[in-house]
């Protein structure tokens, strides 16, 4: 090889490496390293100025209770029955990488553990999915009340491409939501990745369509703050944020699933027809009202039409009635009549009781520190027990009664008894 090729050879490599170089932001290895893992957001400092770890357990406790105080003081009337549409910005600003891996694989994972959510806390109610990309919005799924199929459609169409189109999208599910009952309460989230809106038409109009037939919508961005979103949040009485990092969009997702202030107009109590509808045999053939096709076994028979539907809670397709069952109801009393939350204890009374109270009334774990030292715990106004923190968040997301409440109540009836 003579000194002209070595010359040559020499220079490709070097373009190679300046393309890399630029493709990475100009970053080194070790830089990209520690881009990529963002060290430095596990880190906070004290009262005197020095880093230390983030206690994210601590953290994820305090966001919590901060949570169950503000839905608590207010005591206003809240939605039994939601009608929501997930709006899925999926254009190619949902490529970005500012999240990791992508906007995109982000929103879907959260959107996921949001739909669960919502159908727990709101087992009468009922999610639909549209996605927006090339400058049209697409139906997904329609409104049912199966987190699985809603994820499952979901995972199966994470493609970004084109731009995005705001009014397309509002268009499509006031069409749909325009159709609900009145006694219903019509919902629209929007997580927004695009910094603009293609839009065919005049939006002013559209999101007076919306305002005018009762539909709140809400706009989740994960870019900036975007003038006709707030416009959209403000006429229709939603709420509109901006996601600093993947933890707070979590959090600001999860914050529609407890049932928001009901409307003035759909405040007024309304007598709902319902449906028991019983488990139909297993080896039984019947053809399925929702995807109109025959299956065997399972499903669920309307008593009203006789009509077989794959899910609860749904509307039978055939006679328009409303079809639950009775667990549906009973979690929905929990949500809407929440237990109370748990008061702190003050650390100047933790010295005082730690004796009285060494353990967790709910799991019987040590309430103390090594070194004997109390660690954070909450009371029971009633009861006056103390809980420890993962007890604190057990007893208000899922058992919805308070032992100590609970133990009281039972051993006054066989006393009541015996009187």
């Amino acid at each position: 090889m003579n000194n002209g090729e070595q010359r040559r050879l020499n220079g490709e490599a070097e373009e190679d490496e300046d393309e890399d170089d630029a493709n990475n932001g100009g970053l080194a290895a070790w830089e990209r390293a520690y881009a990529d893992e963002r060290s430095w957001e596990s880190l906070q400092e004290d009262e005197s100025g020095l880093l230390q770890p983030i206690d994210n357990q601590t953290l994820k406790h305090a966001q919590y209770r901060r949570r169950l105080r503000a839905a608590s003081t207010a005591r206003i009337q809240k939605g039994l029955i939601r009608y929501l549409y997930i709006v899925i910005d999926l254009s190619k600003a949902a490529a970005e990488m500012d999240f990791r891996p992508s906007r995109m694989g982000v929103v879907a994972k959260h959107v996921e553990a949001f739909i669960r959510e919502f159908f727990y806390q709101n087992p009468l109610s009922q999610v639909g999915l549209v996605t927006i990309k090339d400058g049209v919005a697409h139906c997904l799924t329609d409104l049912g009340g199966s987190p699985n199929s809603h994820v499952q459609a979901l995972m199966g169409k994470l493609e970004c491409s084109g731009d995005s189109s705001l009014q397309n999208a509002l268009d499509l599910v006031n069409g749909y939501l325009e159709q609900i009952p009145s006694y219903g309460h019509r919902e629209v989230l929007i997580l927004y990745s695009a910094l603009s809106t293609c839009d065919p038409g005049d939006i002013m109009e559209t999101i007076q369509k919306c305002k005018k037939s009762k539909i709140r919508c809400s706009v989740i961005g994960l870019s900036a703050e975007i003038f006709i979103c707030k416009h959209l949040c403000q006429e229709t009485g939603g709420l509109y944020y901006i996601a600093l990092d993947e933890p707070h969009l979590r959090e600001l997702i999860l914050e529609h699933a407890p049932p928001p202030p009901a409307i003035a107009e759909f405040a007024i109590a309304n007598l709902i027809k319902m449906g028991f509808p019983q488990r139909a045999a297993e080896g039984s053939v019947a053809i399925c009202s929702c995807h109109k096709e025959a299956k065997v076994g399972g499903g669920y028979t309307c008593p009203r039409c006789k009509a077989r539907v794959c899910d609860l809670p749904t509307e039978c397709r055939i006679c328009g009635l409303t079809l639950i069952s009775s667990p549906h109801l009973a979690r929905s009393y929990h949500h809407l009549f929440p237990i109370v939350p748990f008061d702190e204890v003050s650390p100047s009374l933790l010295i005082d009781q730690q004796n009285k109270f060494p353990a967790c009334f709910g799991c019987q774990q040590s309430l103390l520190n090594p070194g004997n030292k109390p660690c954070l715990r909450v009371a029971c106004p009633k009861c006056k027990h103390h809980f420890c923190l993962d007890c604190d968040i057990y007893i208000h997301e899922s058992l919805h009664n308070c032992p100590g409440c609970e133990g009281a109540r039972h051993s006054k009836i066989p006393n009541a008894n015996k009187g």
